[in-house]
């Protein structure tokens, strides 16, 4: 990320906005692949694009719906600044996510980004919740959509200096 950071007050003015988009990425079978290694989930959908382009409607193979979800913290990392005064951001989880169409192998998706909720709790961490979307190119359907929380780590908490 190259962005200057926001400060939380920026960032609070921000709630309701999109605020970030990434670029879009390349979902290659090799990505799949490793995906599939990393997980032991090697269902020909994913791994043996012959069999996926005879037996499925999508013409070849689709990554992981897991796959596409796990690439948010990349495509946010891109379109997001980080927040002032903080070391780190950590997934707090999902309240919400949703398959909507699959990625084929070969297709570019990008992430959209709008900041739902903020706040900031006594002890200085930053919760935050967004409304993800990947996108992708010439597709009138995303991805997927979720509603992502994230927690961002003050310097003061962790001994390391800020962003």
């Amino acid at each position: 990320m190259d962005s200057e950071p926001v400060s939380i007050e920026q960032a609070q003015a921000l709630v309701g906005q999109e605020v970030g988009v990434s670029s879009w990425r390349v979902v290659t079978q090799e990505m799949i692949d490793q995906f599939a290694a990393a997980t032991d989930d090697h269902q020909f959908i994913h791994t043996d694009p012959e069999r996926a382009a005879r037996e499925t409607p999508y013409g070849g193979t689709i990554a992981h719906g897991f796959l596409t979800l796990s690439l948010l913290s990349t495509l946010i990392f891109e379109a997001v600044p980080p927040l002032e005064g903080t070391v780190m951001g950590m997934n707090f989880g999902f309240d919400r996510v949703r398959f909507m169409s699959p990625v084929k192998s070969g297709a570019r998706i990008r992430g959209r980004f709008v900041l739902a909720e903020m706040k900031v709790r006594p002890s200085g961490i930053v919760e935050t919740h967004y409304d993800a979307t990947i996108e992708i190119e010439n597709s009138v359907k995303p991805a997927l959509t979720a509603r992502w929380l994230t927690l961002a780590l003050p310097a003061e908490l962790s001994g390391r200096p800020a962003i």
